[in-house]
């Protein structure tokens, strides 16, 4: 594994994606001495070359060796080869990210299939929940209710002057495992760690944010290690307070196009703040519009196997959270594109609650639930409601592990000839079923797809499938490259079902032979680019960009925003270095 991963850097082709040029850039710095020495956005570690640490003030701070990106990369490979854990390595990833970003990202895109595991689900989840042990130093910005009418100067503390993404977090529904409070700023990191290494995103436009407003986790509460506020979450008026003013100052510092991404809030927030500010600024709610778009991708893949549309389907529900309702929105928009009328397209989908099925009449339903309740007795058990309602499609979203029993899962290969599983709850404790218990109890003809990575499952006749990774990631950072590039105005839920139709253009008929419903993992740079281009052709056309003038070449356009790996060399002003360093330079040349 270390050599193919050396391989891979050494050679720069996976580590560049898709990027036209490799011509070094030049920055000049006002920063010298030890201080630059510590600044990730700066920092080449043992690469500055003996003009620039001379010029800069760092020879002597550093060994006397100078080593190349390259080699400085598979040194830190060997380190990660050594961890004998995923959250060590996920440690010794954010501390190189600490230390040298360029690196860092250099590294993760070098064989992002191998490290987006790491630094994203399933690993990200337990770093969370650790977040208290590798809690290193902050990165990003830490806001308190208690900072109300304070925000605004809390946002000027970011050395950054230049941002184009925020990724903010309540923490109050982290993945599948619930309030994780202050701890929950792992998410924004990851997430924006993954802007830059799958679609391009400058590293230094983009701001991570947590919003504590308190915990309900009772045990983090009493952990001396907890790193948040130690009180109840407050809710209500002041919450909603908070974030007005939170949005208000992002957009006043930073320009009424940032893109404001909402991660893992709670559903009682959820729906309401994307629906309060989606039409005010130019936002997003990963959970909801971000799942809603790969799972849509996987199904449209699959659509080439069954032969069939997608409103053909019968698809059911296990949940009906925002991923759950997220999904099915833009289901309802693909079939109406296929030209299904949207309410015979509502009754082709069915959904199951904490309390079971959903239909009319049942109690204390939400406005987002009651559109898809249908007239149907209450039923309890999924396995009850998979026999009665005979779905050829279900997904799984509510972070309940092993939902999909053995029962549930014979049931649908019984009426079905290529059932669809989709088993999308993160991390891979909270999935509904495994893909080898989804291709053995179907005969291997089961159509598989999950939120965590699963190995490749070999059947009895021989055959090797290769589960696909419903990933969010396909989607989140080509839409973010896109948007900030035109300035987008406002995100329509158009833009994700174009993003679904990008990502199934990408898998191949022999992907789809070998059970993938996605791309490789690492071409998801290459598709995150041309997810960007549609995405800006298509604000332009809808009159959403703020960019003009509007670029001819749309593709040549969104290269031209993609950020490097490779070092930049610092400006060499001779006239401008101390006179002991001009001596050094002097002595060294002769």
């Amino acid at each position: 594994m270390f050599c193919k991963m050396s391989q891979g850097i050494q050679n720069g082709s996976s580590c560049q994606g898709t990027e036209k040029s490799n011509r070094k850039s030049s920055v000049s710095s006002k920063e010298r001495g030890y201080d630059l020495t510590r600044n990730p956005f700066l920092n080449k570690g043992m690469a500055f070359t003996l003009e620039e640490r001379l010029q800069l003030g760092i020879h002597g701070l550093l060994p006397p060796c100078f080593l190349s990106q390259e080699v400085q990369a598979l040194r830190i490979l060997a380190n990660y080869e050594r961890e004998k854990n995923d959250l060590d390595r996920y440690i010794l990833l954010m501390g190189l990210q600490d230390r040298n970003e360029k690196l860092f990202y250099k590294v993760l895109m070098s064989d992002i299939e191998r490290f987006l595991p790491i630094v994203y689900t399933p690993t990200v989840g337990l770093a969370c929940q650790q977040y208290g042990l590798a809690f290193r130093r902050p990165r990003g910005l830490f806001i308190t209710i208690h900072d109300r009418g304070h925000i605004p100067t809390l946002i000027k503390s970011w050395p950054g002057s230049v941002v184009k993404a925020v990724v903010v977090t309540d923490g109050e529904r982290i993945l599948g495992l619930g309030d994780l409070g202050c701890y929950g700023m792992g998410i924004p990191v990851g997430k924006l760690a993954l802007y830059t290494a799958c679609g391009g995103v400058k590293p230094q436009e983009c701001l991570p944010i947590i919003l504590d407003v308190g915990t309900d986790n009772e045990e983090l509460l009493k952990d001396p290690l907890y790193i948040g506020l130690r009180h109840k979450r407050v809710r209500g008026q002041p919450y909603d307070d908070l974030l007005e003013e939170f949005m208000q100052a992002v957009t006043d510092r930073y320009g009424i196009n940032t893109l404001i991404q909402f991660e893992d809030f709670a559903n009682v927030n959820a729906f309401r703040l994307l629906n309060k500010y989606r039409n005010r600024y130019c936002t997003f709610n990963d959970d909801i519009q971000g799942t809603a778009g790969v799972a849509v991708a996987g199904l449209i893949a699959a659509r080439r196997i069954t032969k069939t549309k997608l409103s053909d389907h019968t698809i059911l529900f296990q949940g009906a959270g925002e991923a759950a309702l997220g999904i099915a929105d833009l289901i309802l928009l693909a079939m109406e594109k296929e030209g299904t009328p949207k309410q015979q397209a509502i009754k082709k989908i069915w959904m199951v609650d904490s309390k079971g099925l959903i239909v009319k009449g049942r109690a204390s339903l939400t406005h987002e639930k009651e559109r898809f309740a249908h007239e149907h007795p209450e039923l309890k058990k999924l396995e009850d409601i998979v026999q009665d309602i005979k779905p050829s499609v279900l997904i799984g979203v509510a972070a309940i592990g092993g939902a999909f029993t053995e029962q549930v899962i014979k049931n649908m290969a019984s009426f079905n000839k290529q059932p669809i599983i989709f088993a999308l709850s993160n991390p891979t404790s909270k999935s509904e079923c495994t893909a080898e218990q989804c291709y053995h109890l179907t005969e291997g003809r089961g159509i598989f797809a999950s939120g965590s990575p699963f190995a490749p499952v070999t059947l009895p006749d021989g055959r090797t499938l290769y589960p696909g990774q419903g990933n969010n990631a396909y989607v989140f950072p080509g839409v973010a490259l896109g948007v900030v590039s035109c300035g987008m105005k406002h995100i329509h839920d158009e833009i994700f079902l174009l993003s679904a139709e990008i990502i199934a253009q990408e898998v191949s008929d022999k992907h789809l032979q070998e059970g993938r419903l996605y791309p490789p993992l690492n071409s998801i740079r290459d598709v995150s680019l041309k997810m960007a281009v549609k995405i800006v052709e298509y604000a332009y056309k809808n009159n959403i960009a703020s960019v003009y003038p509007e670029p001819k070449d749309k593709e040549a356009f969104i290269h031209s925003q993609v950020y490097s790996t490779d070092y930049e060399e610092f400006v060499v002003d001779a006239y401008a270095w101390p006179k002991e360093a001009m001596q050094i330079q002097t002595t060294n040349i002769k």
